[in-house]
């Protein structure tokens, strides 16, 4: 995740950024401020995934970057490795139907 955060980084800042990973990167970084003031903020509607945290072995939660709009991008993370530390381990398209086993088709970074 860091890599892709860097990547993004670099093109907004050299200007040879494309408009949909503006995007991402505006919204992302919005979301990593909220995110590292409070974790419980409102609009991040932070929550815990039971099938992410089952197959990880630890909690895994969701917040949001964005809403309402087809295909909204949710940001997965855990605490740890250290106390305070908060670890980004995937960002991914809000899975449609979440009782056919959408999560199992979520792909998360090794922790």
């Amino acid at each position: 995740m860091q890599e892709l955060w860097l990547d993004l980084q670099e093109k907004y800042r050299s200007g040879n950024i494309k408009k949909k990973e503006e995007q991402l990167y505006k919204k992302w970084g919005k979301a990593l401020k909220l995110l590292s003031a409070d974790p419980g903020y409102p609009s991040l509607q932070t929550h815990e995934i039971e099938p992410l945290s089952r197959r990880y072995g630890m909690k895994v939660r969701q917040s949001y970057l964005e809403n309402k709009t087809s295909g909204a991008m949710r940001m997965y993370w855990v605490y740890g490795p250290d106390q305070k530390d908060i670890t980004i381990i995937g960002l991914e398209p809000h899975p449609e139907d979440k009782k056919n086993g959408a999560y199992d088709r979520i792909s998360l970074s090794d922790l």
